[in-house]
């Protein structure tokens, strides 16, 4: 039989994006196999491998779970077979599935609770919407027990300020009220709930958070960080059946595989999460994503107890880093940890500090002995640092070749932490939406510091492998926002910031794929269309290469494909 493979035609089995492989591979009996083979071949695309040794294709060969080969569709089509499906991509370009380093994409929220803000775009609402849906929710709710709203946030409101206690009060007086920022550091209380944990007005704020004052020292009602911990031990909370908290977690998770593979993402880095309900959906047949499961708390301490180690599982669950360890507050709701006051603050405001140097360093060398891949909510400057710090003790202490720690966030950088990162093989996870969608709120930090924030371009030329962390719920998690943003830097609102930081198409496409799978030591098998790795990839409607760049969030997501099955279609 005709056998129509050469060294320029098609790729062959390993790694990809400096990933060193075996070149006697190059000519495996496996990929010179008689027709028939491949399950599905792909043709007529423009396809973009992110594998440097062949960036670009037009056809693409999968058996069962997997690339077999990558090339032209005249050197594959003698793979083809009485079985195999051909598919006419009709120009249209393939890209490897996308892949979310930093998500907290709690699906029961999104399927139950009240949603005072849109998850996923931007969109403008009133503080009378925000009432209305709470007390709607009021009015079904014992006294007593806790009303919460969702997704807000406070520079997508048409009143042109913040809401505040007097506004949550007209949902309730006899409800603890409680609208929480999406960006997950900040709270908006009424006064039941105020009066619930005991706070007064002109009290100080305690260490690791603000209780925020108006005139005359009267509480607005907003709380940030470590401050807000009282507020979890009052009150009553719904209270639901063991069955019901088991259906609630499976309906929720479900209902995030489905909304990730609509906007293109075949992996997502899961912060926690119910480990039984990905489980059940797995087993159900309706995971269609891939869980990097990074967690901490009690299953983190039963995983180190029992010598449970980052990589266990599968390529469909598998342990991942912990999940973020907090050290700072939040870039969103400008309470990160800076070096330099915040501007106009009297007296000086610098952020919400949460932990200690010591207690960071014990908790560090801990988990790093453990064998646990360590990941550190890290935003500004001042705690980026003391990371890089507990770093470099738990390394000396105890020395672990690639361990590949994780800096979710790593917002704001200079060159000393560049060079300290790239020595120690640190990986950030860097916001990747904000760019686009929060940039109503980078007229707080200024140009001059925006120049050194979502820092990619300073990451890349410094060969530091940053990869994208969405942090949904704080920033919608659709990749192709996140890419727009990364290329243009201009956000919706039309302004631009940091246009230094900016990337190429093809940079962020690699950021978005293969380097997210780097970050969880899975780049051997997904992050680029290489033969040999598995089949996840995204069909789009039009090429992020040649579009114009601010039109490229509006990309139609066609088809996104996990392990070679189509698990979302337009």
């Amino acid at each position: 039989m005709n056998k129509v493979f050469d060294r320029r035609s098609f790729l062959m089995r390993s790694g990809a994006g400096g990933v060193a492989f075996a070149g006697a591979s190059l000519f495996s009996p496996l990929l010179a196999a008689e027709p028939g083979e491949a399950d599905l071949i792909v043709h007529n695309a423009k396809i973009y491998t992110v594998d440097d040794r062949m960036p670009t294709a037009s056809a693409m060969a999968i058996k069962g779970s997997q690339i077999m080969a990558i090339g032209s569709y005249d050197n594959l089509r003698g793979l083809a077979g009485k079985t195999t499906r051909i598919q006419d991509a009709k120009q249209m370009t393939i890209v490897p599935g996308f892949i979310d380093c930093h998500n907290h994409g709690r699906g029961d929220v999104l399927v139950y609770e009240v949603l005072v803000g849109n998850p996923f775009v931007v969109e403008f609402v009133t503080i009378q919407s925000i009432i209305d849906k709470l007390k709607v929710r009021a009015a079904a709710t014992p006294p007593g027990t806790w009303v919460e709203g969702f997704f807000y946030d406070d520079t997508k409101v048409k009143d042109g300020r913040q809401v505040n206690r007097q506004d949550l009060d007209k949902v309730s007086t006899v409800h603890p009220v409680v609208v929480r920022h999406r960006g997950g550091h900040t709270s908006y209380y009424n006064s039941k709930a105020l009066e619930m944990v005991g706070f007064t007005d002109g009290m100080p704020d305690p260490f690791g958070g603000t209780i925020d004052k108006g005139p005359g020292g009267v509480l607005t009602g907003r709380v940030t960080d470590r401050a807000r911990t009282p507020f979890e031990k009052v009150g009553d909370r719904p209270k639901y059946t063991q069955a019901q908290m088991e259906e609630r977690g499976r309906a929720g998770f479900a209902h995030s595989s489905k909304k990730f593979v609509e906007y293109g993402l075949t992996g997502v880095h899961h912060q926690g999460g119910d480990l039984a309900a990905m489980q059940a959906v797995r087993a159900k047949g309706d995971l269609l994503h891939r869980v990097s499961y990074e967690t901490s708390g009690q299953v983190l301490e039963a995983m180190i107890a029992n010598g449970i180690q980052t990589g266990l599982g599968d390529e469909w669950i598998k342990f991942g880093a912990t999940s973020e360890h907090t050290i700072d507050g939040s870039f969103s709701e400008r309470t990160m940890a800076i070096s330099t006051p915040y501007s106009g603050t009297n007296p000086p405001y610098f952020g919400n500090l949460t932990e200690t140097q010591e207690v960071l360093d014990a908790w560090v060398e801990k988990t790093h002995r453990a064998g646990v891949q360590v990941n550190c909510h890290a935003n500004g400057d001042v705690p980026i640092n003391m990371v890089l710090n507990a770093f470099e003790r738990a390394q000396k202490l105890y020395p672990i070749a690639d361990a590949r720690p994780k800096i979710t966030h790593c917002t704001l950088i200079n060159p000393g932490i560049l060079q300290r990162m790239k020595a120690m093989g640190v990986i950030p996870a860097v916001f990747t939406s904000y760019a686009y969608y929060n940039s109503d709120k980078f007229g707080f930090y200024g140009e001059e510091m925006m120049k050194n924030c979502m820092a990619f371009r300073s990451f890349l030329d410094a060969g530091i492998p940053a990869c994208a962390g969405s942090d949904f719920s704080p920033g919608p998690f659709a990749p192709l926002m996140g890419i727009q943003g990364m290329v243009t830097r201009k956000g919706w609102d039309g302004k631009t910031w940091g246009a230094n930081q900016r990337v190429s198409v093809a940079e962020a496409i690699k950021i978005n794929s293969f380097n997210g799978a780097y970050a969880s030591r899975e780049d051997k098998i997904k992050g680029s269309l290489t033969p040999g790795k598995l089949a996840d990839y995204v069909v789009l409607a039009e090429d992020p290469h040649t579009i114009d760049p601010e039109k490229i969030k509006d990309i139609k997501i066609v088809q996104t494909v996990t392990g070679g099955r189509a698990v979302y279609e337009a």
